[in-house]
């Protein structure tokens, strides 16, 4: 990163001997102010928040795709796990969860 003066300084520093003779002589001084344009595009400007919300974008469906994977894992090992068990009796009262349709 560059080092930016605050505005209405004219010059970062004038050395004190400079100064002096000047003073004592009545030789003036010039000073050189370079205004330069901004060397970065508009664009660049623009592409930090575009490559944020980017990658906010990419995350927050990154979190929906495992959401949905963990959520077909579960229901494919519940199936499997009940097809397994076989029929689930409470109280006398059988009750075949998944079963062939016969």
């Amino acid at each position: 990163m560059s080092h930016r003066d605050p505005p209405g300084i004219i010059a970062p520093h004038i050395p004190a001997d400079e100064w002096r003779r000047a003073q004592a002589t009545g030789q003036p001084i010039v000073v050189v102010v370079h205004d330069r344009t901004p060397t970065d595009p508009v664009w660049r400007r623009c592409l930090i928040p575009f490559a944020i919300a980017g990658a906010v974008v990419v995350g927050g469906w990154g979190l929906v795709v495992a959401l949905c994977w963990l959520l077909d894992t579960a229901a494919h090992t519940a199936t499997v796990i009940a097809g397994a068990a076989g029929p689930v009796s409470v109280g006398g009262i059988s009750l075949k969860l998944f079963g062939s349709k016969r």
